[in-house]
């Protein structure tokens, strides 16, 4: 304020106000949600969030890129909250800071989320994984290689005519009205627990043919652990090709296994085979591709048999591109295949603790920048047991993500509080305050436990079996009891 070049004239009027904008700007860039960037931003680069110089949230507004950023994770973090919640936050904050009231209406807050751009957002959950990645030492299974977990999902959206036109349904659904689904293919990091990568498409397309989307996300070296949808001979291949190794449960069903025939036996259920190539070329390549792969493929199969008292016997067959005994014991793989189902387990995480399971926007480009939102409050959360458990000295998988999430909920709420001198110091000692908290609540030891896909609330509404014009309420028990005395007394008449 007190250079003014181009207005000479104003600067004795200007340069007295100097004071009193820097008083009102800095209360102003305060006045987010429970101040959650001041734990949460240093996961991200400095300059991911700064505020560009021309397009979108390049002048000063009340939701500039930083806030809409913020604030749409602390939607998430408060459990799928309505945007009028976000309004009604920053209303509460901004009169207790003594400035002017917004907008009463969420528009301009939707406006503005609709403009962070996908690349920013992209770039936000990939610094998030990497900062979750940091937080954890290397891993001593399998010689202490990468490795990376490959799950999908299906999530429900809001039914609107673009969500429908984008994401149709499968030829097999049922032809009562139902809501559009989004199917999700997520890789998981095995140390971390941290998303690392993600696909997107409609029921329609098939989780393999999403993996071969994200083979930039694949580095040589990496181990690949899947259910028995990925253990097939084609995917083996294209992952050789990337020098990632493949461990998956292999479906018996399309390829019986006979270790009376191995090539090579290893050991007990332990034994190389010699995989032929299908006979029917494969619909995730292109003939070109087609012509490069191998007649035979060699790869490693064994078998667990597992016994529980009171449970029915089973048996696990793994097939693996692991082929030396000697390095990848049989043990190590099977140990390594278990702790899989904890990490499926994520996915209950994004979509019940998160509020996941149905994602609330109108249109399929927002759709995809709501679900990179979730992703990284996912990581961010993440990134924060990862310090804990550094810290303490504690194993990651004992730490709670709900419980995680709560403390982070009441933490913030008093960072928010702090105010005078020795801000600062106080609010490094209320993050390593959490931090321990956080290391010693952990989830009791429960080796085998049983995670059944099953739901035990049930709705006490039928099902809406028919478009909503044509559907037609069903009557109330006083009036069902109604009808029926008069039908008997009709009938006694």
């Amino acid at each position: 304020m007190n250079q003014t070049p181009f207005f000479p004239a104003l600067r004795p009027l200007l340069a007295p106000m100097k004071s009193r904008v820097g008083a009102t700007a800095h209360p102003l860039r305060r006045a987010t949600l429970c101040q959650i960037e001041k734990v949460l931003a240093p996961a991200l680069p400095t300059d991911l969030l700064g505020r560009p110089a021309t397009g979108a949230h390049s002048r000063q507004r009340v939701f500039d890129l930083p806030r809409t950023f913020w604030c749409w994770i602390w939607q998430v973090f408060q459990g799928n909250t309505s945007c009028r919640e976000v309004m009604r936050q920053l209303q509460v904050m901004l009169d207790l800071l003594g400035l002017a009231p917004v907008d009463e209406g969420t528009s301009a807050y939707c406006q503005s989320r609709a403009k962070l751009s996908a690349s920013l957002l992209a770039g936000a959950f990939a610094a998030s994984s990497q900062s979750a990645e940091r937080q954890v030492p290397t891993g001593v299974l399998l010689k202490g290689r990468p490795i990376k977990v490959a799950d999908g999902s299906s999530v429900r959206l809001e039914d609107t005519a673009a969500n429908r036109k984008e994401y149709p349904s499968a030829a097999n659904q049922f032809g009562r009205p139902s809501f559009p689904l989004l199917r999700v293919l997520v890789l998981f990091s095995l140390a971390s627990g941290a998303l690392l990568a993600q696909a997107t498409g409609s029921l329609q397309v098939a989780e393999v043919r999403l993996l071969l989307q994200l083979a930039d996300h694949f580095r040589p070296g990496d181990i690949l652990i899947a259910d028995r949808a990925y253990g097939q001979f084609i995917l083996a291949h294209w992952l050789q090709g990337l020098g990632v190794d493949l461990l998956a449960r292999l479906n018996t069903r399309s390829r019986r296994v006979d270790f009376r025939r191995a090539a090579k036996r290893l050991g007990p259920k332990d034994a190389l085979f010699q995989w032929t190539r299908p006979l029917q070329p494969s619909k995730l390549l292109r003939p070109a591709q087609w012509a490069k792969v191998p007649e035979v493929l060699l790869v490693r199969i064994l078998t667990l048999r597992i016994t529980k008292p009171g449970f029915r016997t089973r048996e696990i067959c793994l097939v693996t591109t692991l082929l030396d005994p000697q390095q990848y014991p049989a043990q190590e793989l099977f140990q390594a295949y278990f702790k899989r189902w904890r990490l499926e387990m994520c996915l209950d995480d994004l979509k019940t603790t998160l509020g996941m399971e149905m994602l609330h926007c109108k249109s399929p480009s927002l759709v995809r920048k709501e679900l990179l939102i979730y992703l990284t409050a996912h990581n961010f959360l993440r990134w924060i047991m990862g310090q804990a458990a550094k810290t303490a000295g504690v194993d990651l998988e004992r730490l709670s993500f709900k419980g995680t999430l709560d403390a982070l909920r009441q933490w913030t709420a008093a960072l928010a509080q702090v105010r005078g001198p020795g801000k600062a110091s106080q609010h490094r000692r209320l993050w390593r305050s959490l931090l321990r908290t956080l290391a010693a609540d952990l989830l009791p030891d429960r080796p085998g436990r049983q995670e059944p896909r099953a739901v035990k609330k049930r709705s006490k509404y039928p099902r809406l079996t028919k478009s909503r014009h044509a559907y037609v309420e069903r009557w109330s028990r006083n009036k069902r009891r109604r009808i029926s005395r008069a039908r008997k007394q009709a009938l006694l008449n």
